[in-house]
């Protein structure tokens, strides 16, 4: 998620900087955004020139001392603990007036907020996988966020080719919370642990077949397992438990067993080609 956003401020003017820990996987994302932009030239989507553009505007570094900037968007790993902590070492390197975002599908944007010594100055912006097909962003708000804040994501969100959809700060937000019986009643469907190929295929051909562009089960590979397990998860506690909203252990499984999707080349479905 967090290449698929710095390739699409890029291509929309901005100079970006796409920090990561590990310069192993900078590198790896320096290799997707570059083939990815050569994608989009060669299906007629954009020109050679903008690509090369976009390309120059963007740096990479596994320093957070260089994470300096007027907007900071997180897109770490779904944990509450270590968005956090991200947040408050990036407010210590950065002025009052900057301004956060998290890319969070399903944590609370308003307890990331406290990690800020300026809560109004964090609103949730919520991309969708792939971020480069994908034209909707949730822009949420807190009862902290700063009017202006909003606004300005919203902008930006508009300048990156994207539709903001502005929401409040709720379990799931509007797509995530709409989305869990998609994935669930299909994962009870399929019902044995051990599962079938086949009836995964089946759930998911009379789905596309009634205007669903994806079927649950493709699309859970697309997303990755861990992360639609860690939303469903997130949802049921965080409304309270409800029976309807039970993650399935079906999935529980794929996770512990390391099949997350198309990333690990095996979920629902096998990817011979290897991750994606």
């Amino acid at each position: 998620m967090g290449r698929g956003i710095a390739q699409a401020a890029a291509l929309a003017g901005l100079p970006t900087l796409l920090y990561d820990l590990d310069p192993a996987g900078l590198e790896r994302a320096r290799a997707a955004i570059t083939a990815g932009l050569q994608g989009l030239v060669s299906r007629g989507r954009i020109g050679q020139d903008k690509a090369e553009g976009a390309l120059q505007r963007l740096r990479y570094s596994p320093d957070l001392d260089d994470c300096r900037a007027d907007l900071l968007l997180e897109a770490i790993i779904e944990n509450l603990d270590s968005k956090m902590n991200l947040l408050r070492q990036l407010a210590a390197r950065n002025t009052p007036e900057a301004c956060y975002a998290t890319n969070t599908s399903s944590l609370s944007v308003t307890r990331m907020a406290d990690a800020l010594p300026d809560p109004s100055r964090l609103a949730g912006m919520h991309f969708f996988n792939p971020v480069h097909a994908m034209k909707l962003v949730e822009v949420v708000s807190t009862v902290h966020s700063d009017p202006q804040v909003l606004d300005a994501l919203c902008e930006l969100a508009r300048g990156m080719g994207k539709t903001p959809v502005r929401c409040t700060d709720t379990p799931g937000f509007i797509v995530n919370r709409v989305a869990r019986p998609y994935y669930l009643e299909a994962l009870r469907l399929a019902g044995d642990p051990a599962g079938l190929p086949a009836r995964y295929e089946q759930i998911d051909r009379v789905l596309e077949s009634c205007g669903f562009p994806m079927g649950p089960f493709r699309l859970m590979d697309l997303i990755g397992n861990d992360i639609n397990y860690a939303v469903s998860c997130s949802v049921y506690e965080q409304l309270g438990r409800p029976a309807r909203l039970q993650p399935a252990a079906l999935q529980q499984q794929r996770v512990e067993r390391g099949e997350l999707g198309r990333k690990t080349g095996k979920g629902y479905y096998d990817y011979p080609a290897g991750p994606a």
